[in-house]
């Protein structure tokens, strides 16, 4: 429920700071005396429409601050968790008009986009009057509100759970067909080409091994002379080795009896022959490196110009190859397997489908069979309300070939003024004081279901008086006891009934230089007065103020 409202600088109103309370709160005042400013600044904190207008002449800005006291698990708190603010149960939003014609929005003092303080406004306050766009009026919410009356949400959760596994299975089988169709068209290079691919059977990393191994063959042949030359020398007939290995025992056999004089020689020597022999073995592997079967070299070269041939026909790195291997085999394995996998998916899909259209099928029967009893509960309601000869009708068009995430339904609110009229959309049909009339009864009958906890009346009792207008009043106190009520209203009848009474003024500031506009909450005897006001006029009489007091009595 709204709990207080601020507002700073907007048009009339310099510094204004009311408290609302649980019930029916009215709005009353003389014409001119602000009532309409009021709720105009009211919805620029809802994500109304900004303007450069709203701000008091002489001010750099505007400022509205409405706070919401939220219960957990509301759909406002929602639309705060879905965008990432946080929730603290109470709720402040904040509209700053600049004079420029810029606004900017916040949530418990974060800034927010204006599409996210409208989302949030709306899920909190439903302003209804004669020709407010913000009221129920709205097609799209006719629906929502008749599966609320029925207490029909899970039913449309559980549809909407099955619509998107409808669209998974469905979007699954779409794509099955369009890659077997477009294999289809290319069956014949598919298949020749996988098999030209199978059998070059390529590797990754192959074209690089292959080039080296070519390169060191080639260089091999040229330096391959060199290296026997150093062999020869190394380990021929002419190596030192078997001369210094000589010398080396005859030195050891010396070696017991001058050992200070042979044994650093004989050190000498070991590492010598030593490293000769390792030089010997680096220098067969250089040449069993080297020395190449000119057949290898050739089946090295007819690899590699069969791998880069491939390559640039179907341009794609050689590299690329073996993958491009594996996606040709997939694709021919799809045109030989997919007519198996497109039946399991034909099936599949028409499961889900069966599954949803029964579902939707029967959400439907059961829409048509609430509607029967909205349209009974709400037709209850039009006689008091001087609409005995009128009706309202839920007008509901099914249509199988056009579902949704809702099911097949198509709702809207349709109403007969008169008997022997054309019944027609609400919006269309009603004029200005009958469409606030139906509203009301509609909000009556879904006061507990499907109601934002703040509604808001703007002069629904216009152009009516006596029976009617209590009998608007009986029904916005109703309507008080399932959610908080607030009224601006000419009627006497409806004021007699609030349990929080809200008078509107304008006073004159500076001498009468200029006005700003006051709100005043009027305790018993001021509430009388201002009902007398209400049904005398200017000259407030005795008998007005008796008439008052019934009024009042009445009412308790």
């Amino acid at each position: 429920m709204l709990a207080r409202l601020s507002i700073r600088d907007i048009v009339l109103i310099e510094r204004l700071d009311i408290e609302f309370s649980r019930g029916l709160a009215v709005l009353t005042g003389e014409t001119g005396a602000g009532k309409s400013i009021l709720l105009d600044a009211f919805a620029l904190a809802l994500g109304g429409r900004g303007d450069a207008g709203l701000v008091r002449h002489g001010a750099e800005q505007g400022q509205v601050t409405a706070t919401f006291d939220v219960p957990k698990g509301h759909p406002a708190a929602n639309i705060l968790s879905e965008n990432g603010l946080d929730d603290t149960g109470e709720m402040i939003l904040r509209r700053v008009q600049l004079a420029d014609g810029r606004t900017r929005a916040f949530i418990n003092d974060q800034s927010i986009s204006v599409q996210t303080l409208k989302a949030v406004g709306a899920a909190l306050v439903e302003i209804h009057g004669q020709h407010d766009e913000r009221a129920l009026v709205d097609t799209s919410t006719h629906r929502q509100l008749l599966d609320a009356f029925a207490g029909l949400e899970k039913e449309v959760a559980a549809l909407e759970t099955l619509w998107e596994a409808r669209r998974t299975a469905n979007t699954a089988l779409d794509a099955h067909r369009a890659s077997m169709e477009r294999a289809a068209r290319e069956a014949d290079y598919l298949r020749h080409a996988a098999d030209e691919l199978k059998t070059l059977k390529p590797k990754d990393g192959e074209e690089t091994a292959l080039a080296e191994r070519r390169t060191t063959m080639m260089q091999g042949e040229k330096i391959a002379s060199d290296l026997r030359e150093a062999q020869e020398a190394v380990s021929g007939p002419h190596s030192p080795v078997p001369a210094l290995a000589a010398a080396v025992r005859r030195l050891e056999r010396r070696a017991a009896n001058s050992p200070a004089l042979v044994e650093p020689a004989v050190k000498a020597i070991d590492i010598a022959i030593n490293a000769l022999e390792e030089a010997d073995q680096h220098l067969s592997a250089a040449l069993v490196a080297a020395d190449f079967d000119p057949a290898e070299l050739e089946r090295i070269e007819e690899r590699l110009f069969a791998l880069r041939a491939a390559s640039r026909k179907y341009s794609t790195p050689v590299d690329g190859l073996a993958a491009l291997a594996a996606k040709f085999a997939s694709d021919v394995a799809l045109i030989d397997a997919g007519a198996d996998q497109l039946k399991r998916l034909e099936a599949a899909s028409a499961e889900a489908d069966q599954r949803y259209s029964a579902a939707a099928t029967k959400l439907s029967a059961a829409r048509s069979k609430s509607a029967e009893k909205l349209n009974k509960a709400v037709n209850a309601e039009l006689a008091p309300l001087k609409l005995d000869r009128a009706k309202f009708m839920t007008q509901i068009d099914t249509d199988a070939n056009a579902p949704g995430p809702q099911g097949i339904d198509r709702v809207e609110f349709w109403v007969q003024t008169n008997p022997g009229t054309k019944p027609g959309p609400l919006m269309k049909v009603a004029s200005g004081g009958e469409l606030s009339r139906f509203l009301l009864a509609l909000k009556v009958v879904l006061a507990d279901r499907g109601s934002a906890p703040t509604l808001v009346f703007d002069e629904i009792d216009t152009g009516v008086g006596g029976a009617v207008a209590d009998a608007i009043g009986s029904r916005l106190s109703r309507l008080a006891g399932q959610v908080q009520v607030m009224a601006v209203t000419h009627a006497p009848q409806v004021a007699a009934r609030a349990d929080q009474h809200l008078l509107i003024s304008k006073d004159a500031l500076d001498k009468g230089k200029r006005v700003a506009t006051r709100v005043n909450a009027l305790a018993a005897d001021h509430r009388r007065e201002e009902i007398a006001r209400m049904l005398a006029g200017a000259e407030i009489t005795a008998e007005a103020r008796a008439a008052a007091e019934r009024l009042l009595r009445a009412a308790t």
